[in-house]
């Protein structure tokens, strides 16, 4: 193989555990080392093509060895490309050694016979390893199972073993997930992109059907889905249609996407969310291909791909530029993380929810820092916690900042395995695996000690019903404490906690007419109640458990106000399955709860409009509105434009605060209602014990529901199933198309790098403070009547009223650019205080929306910048929030500190991530952000290291010294090559 192009020798060696320079060196017989001795070279070859085959094969299949998903490997299209059967044919050739094949062990089955072959850590016979935390064993297994000193290195090995010295020192290792996962609103740009690629080899004279996943892909269509109609018992069927209506094109792409590329499958519309649907269905937990047995483990295009790491299975949200480097073969290349162990102890008290615990829990991390580590959970108290709460914990990690909220794999892990469908077989398969491997946690035998980097405990005992705003998830509010905070929020200035209200104005009412009848709102009245998202709609207990006080509602007379926009969406089929067997849907239903839709809905912005007549007593007094949801995700801006204040909630809260039609009340001491007998209804008349709880699950939570739900799957809709969509492997563009358009990433591209490149007079385009979301950089929710986007499909013709959202179009990348920085609660400091999606455009003094100022510096060959706070990029991990910026002419991002997935995707975008020193920001500084910016970074990529120094200065006479946020060497190549992207095509176009 060769790369052209400077500096492409050190590039190769720099980033040399890219898997496009490996595994396509081993293709070609080439090494990418300097001048090995031809011995050397041979002995490689041999060990390498070794390891490549078991990789390549552990690689190439769903594996799915268990009887509940059968039909899926049939599903799963595994022909491999010409270049993939020219790789089976030269290994077929090669001898079968392998530098870790004195542990390859077989695993025993009880009657006779094996699962498999494994590689043992036991047999490693080194105690390091066994006082490893357990989430570190499968970043040492992966190693050791793909170590063929080439991609993967016995220095590599070495490091992980070592962890509890190395990982201290940011050291960087090559890490192969077993599988990727994505679900709608990131898989579409990510087939967008792959489709694109596809004709940029073509344009640089390679074979386009080497852009293919060589890993399998999962893709849950679960984000379209929107709360048009609700309160209704047609709301499924009814919602379902407009879905298909608004994203026909899509589904159709996601569609043509299914066949035109290997090795991946797409679940469609209306099966459930993608997260519960890879808890109960996709998650294999131990993988069983061609006899080999490994871990299972995955990356996501969402953040919360952490919830699978509830299940035993580690997995954590990338970027969708990442994913796509994944499925094309690419090692993800990693800092070994340090590990935060988070002992349990004790029991939840009566009336606790697991909800409870994870915003107690996401406070507590949150506050310890825990960003770009692993948590993993451990004590007595994990075994007292069922797999859903275990789920819930991890589903958040994003919102605590950790990679992954571990939980090893227990007797608790298997009996949910049982309880969804998985085979006995398959379920004695894993115990026999993990147990054999030192994988296993088995609470009734002494535990050994493991090193973690750090400790913290939590008393389950000591959790207490809470409730978490009204802006942040982890601004926690212990439930008998939220009247008070309620009201110094509006007392407050404005910020995370705070409305600035007036005292004079706090009592106002809005009085207006719903549909004939009298109404009125205050600060505070609950217009939005959702049941909704990953977070909870997976967990059996908070289910039920709001069906149980939707019924004690109903019971007492309690009914709730029919201008309450009521939602209930399922995270799949299973939970409607229980939800009836239990009796209770129907009293969710009298309460406005019915079924909307099988997705996420309110969580990511897809609530639907307000009835008008709301609407308008909102805007035209002014009213701080709330909504109550039991998601994960409660930034200005997202859930609705007209609810300034949002709470996270467990599923009964959602009832309780529905029922109560406001947050401003204290379930303590005031009533939520009067009941038909004319007397007070309290909180606590409603709330039901955990007795009553658990008796529902126990009689109401059946195996044979999952079974009998995830059977049938993959067979689709009649929507579904009647796309029509072309059979040919390249994509045809519609350029009149607003949904799908091919971007301008490789446009002009040649085989020669662009190279490193610092930035001269930059201008600054934003001036934030902290935490800065994805949300806020490119939003995922309506599109404003009066924002750049809204003009642009004006200008195409489309109607208001099908504008759809953001994250309906991330297919077109004019929009999206559009819609960068587009958030109408921004806040940025060149407009004094001023919020909203606009900026000052520093050489003219005009105040411009963020897109028409970026497109008056890039028509002037200006660059910009962006100046931040804390936390920039804390949210979902959206691959947009890079992508807008690099496409409006944003060449640095300087920060106070980072997200670990936003700061990863600026570099894959091709974009400069810079940290302030310790102690220091834009204000200390004393910078307005009028000044010009140059940043002194060398253009020899030799010359430029991980968290180097690099000398800012600006056009006043300021200059002050940052970090070079690029974490590892192969982000540098990255970034020499202008984005992770077009690193990867020239990698594959240079193959011969």
């Amino acid at each position: 193989m060769h790369i052209t192009g400077p500096h492409s020798s050190t590039l190769l060696r720099r980033a040399s555990r890219s898997s496009a320079t490996r595994l396509h060196s081993s293709l070609s017989g080439k090494s990418s080392s300097p001048s090995p001795s031809p011995v050397a070279s041979q002995s490689r070859s041999h060990t390498t093509a070794s390891a490549a085959f078991r990789s390549f094969r552990s690689r190439w299949s769903h594996g799915v060895d268990w009887k509940s998903p059968a039909s899926l490997s049939s599903q799963i299209r595994t022909t491999a490309s010409p270049v993939l059967d020219r790789f089976h044919r030269s290994l077929a050739t090669m001898a079968s050694d392998h530098a870790f094949s004195g542990i390859l062990t077989g695993l025993p089955k009880p009657g006779g016979g094996e699962f498999g072959k494994f590689y043992s850590l036991p047999a490693l016979n080194d105690p390091r390893v066994d006082k490893l935390p357990y989430s570190i064993r499968i970043l040492l297994e992966s190693a050791i199972r793909n170590c063929d000193n080439f991609q993967v290195t016995k220095a590599d090995v070495e490091k992980i073993i070592d962890w509890e010295k190395t990982s201290p020192n940011q050291v960087e290792i090559p890490f192969k997930p077993a599988r990727v996962l994505l679900q709608d609103f990131t898989g579409v740009p990510a087939v967008v992109d792959l489709a694109v690629m596809r004709d940029a080899m073509n344009n640089l004279g390679g074979n386009s059907e080497k852009i293919n996943p060589l890993v399998p892909v999962d893709l849950v269509v679960d984000h379209s889905v929107q709360v048009d109609v609700a309160r209704s018992e047609n709301a499924v069927q009814a919602n379902m249609e407009l879905e298909f209506k608004r994203n026909k094109e899509r589904f159709a792409f996601l569609k043509w996407g299914s066949k035109a590329f290997q090795n991946m499958l797409v679940v469609p519309p209306g099966s459930g969310i993608v997260h519960q649907v890879n808890l109960e269905y996709l998650g294999r937990v131990v993988f069983n291909t061609d006899g080999m047995l490994y871990p299972d483990s995955v990356v996501g295009t969402d953040s919360h791909t952490t919830m699978i790491d509830g299940l035993g299975v580690a997995g954590w949200g990338v970027g969708g530029i990442e994913a796509e480097a994944t499925m094309l073969g690419q090692p993800m290349s990693m800092v070994l993380p340090g590990v935060v162990g988070f002992k349990l102890s004790g029991k939840l008290r009566n009336g606790v929810t697991a909800t409870d615990l994870v915003l107690t829990v996401t406070q507590m991390l949150r506050k310890h820092g825990v960003v770009g580590k692993f948590v993993e959970f451990h004590g007595d108290g994990v075994g007292k916690i069922s797999l859903a709460d275990r789920a819930t914990i991890a589903n958040m990690s994003p919102e605590y900042g950790a990679t992954m909220g571990f939980f090893p794999v227990d007797h608790v892990t298997l009996q949910y395995l049982k309880l969804t469908g998985r085979s006995d077989d398959t379920v004695a398969m894993i115990e026999a695996y993990l147990r054999a491997n030192n994988m296993f946690v088995d609470y009734s035998e002494p535990q050994q000690e493991r090193v973690y980097s750090s400790y913290l405990s939590l008393d389950l005992s000591e959790v207490e019903p809470c409730i978490s705003g009204p802006k942040r998830p982890h601004d926690r509010v212990p439930l008998k404490d939220m009247k008070a905070d309620w009201h110094s929020c509006l007392d407050n200035k404005v910020g995370f906690k705070g409305f600035a209200v007036p005292k004079e104005t706090q009592d106002k009412v809005a009085k207006f007419s719903f549909h004939g009848q009298e109404a009125e709102l205050r600060h505070g009245s609950v217009v939005i109640a959702a049941i909704t998202s990953c977070t909870n709609t997976s967990n059996p207990s908070v289910m039920l458990g709001a069906g149980l006080v939707a019924k004690k509602a109903c019971e007492l007379g309690l009914k709730v106000k029919p201008w309450v926009k009521t939602s209930l969406a399922p995270g799949s089929g299973v939970v409607t399955k229980y939800l009836l067997q239990s009796g209770l849907q129907k009293y969710l239903n009298e309460q406005g709860f019915n079924i909307v839709g099988y997705g996420c809905t309110t969580c990511i912005g897809n609530s639907g409009e307000l009835d008008e007549s709301v609407g308008a007593a909102i805007t035209e007094n002014d009213i701080i509105a709330s909504a109550v949801l039991s998601g994960n995700r409660n930034f200005e801006g997202r859930v609705h434009a007209l609810t300034r204040a949002n709470y996270l909630a467990s599923p009964p809260l959602v009832v309780a605060y529905a029922l109560a039609g406001t947050v401003d009340i204290d379930f303590e001491t005031e009533p939520i209602g009067v009941g038909k007998d004319g007397k007070d209804v309290y909180f606590r008349d409603i709330w039901p014990s955990t007795e009553e709880i658990a008796d529902a699950v126990q009689s109401s939570v059946l195996p044979e529901m999952f079974k009998s739900t995830y059977k049938s799957i993959t067979d689709g809709n009649p929507m579904w199933n009647d796309l029509s969509v072309p059979q040919a492997k390249l994509y045809s563009w519609d350029p009149n198309s607003t949904y799908i358009h091919e971007p301008p990433y490789f446009k002009n591209m040649t085989m020669d790098p662009p190279g490193a490149h610092g930035v001269k007079d930059a201008y600054c385009l934003l001036n934030f403070g902290d935490s800065i979301t994805t949300d806020h950089i490119s939003p995922a929710g309506s599109i404003h009547k009066d924002s750049p986007a809204a003009k642009f499909l004006l200008e195409r013709g489309v109607d208001r009223k099908d504008f759809n959202s953001y994250g309906s179009r991330r297919g077109n990348d004019e929009i999206m650019a559009r819609g960068t920085f587009a958030n109408i609660r921004i806040v940025n400091k060149l407009l004094n205080g001023e919020v909203g999606p606009k900026t000052v455009h520093i050489p003219s003094g005009e105040k411009l929306s963020v897109f028409d100022a970026a497109s008056k510096y890039k028509e002037a060959g200006q660059d910009t910048i962006v100046l931040a706070g804390a936390e920039y990029g804390s949210g979902s991990s959206r691959d947009w929030a890079a992508k807008g910026p690099m496409l409006l002419g944003v060449k640095a991002v300087i920060a106070k500190s980072f997200e670990r997935i936003h700061r990863s995707n600026l570099v894959g975008m091709g974009i400069i991530p810079l940290c302030f020193k310790a102690g220091e920001d834009a204000d200390s500084l004393g910078l307005t952000g009028h000044e010009r910016y140059t940043i002194d970074l060398s253009s020899n990529i030799n010359e430029i290291r991980p968290g180097q120094d690099v000398t800012v200065s600006t056009d006043t006479g300021k200059s002050f010294t940052c970090i070079a946020r690029f974490d590892t060497e192969v982000e540098l190549a990255y970034f020499n090559h202008g984005g992770i992207l077009p690193y990867v095509i020239r990698q594959l176009a240079a193959q011969k």
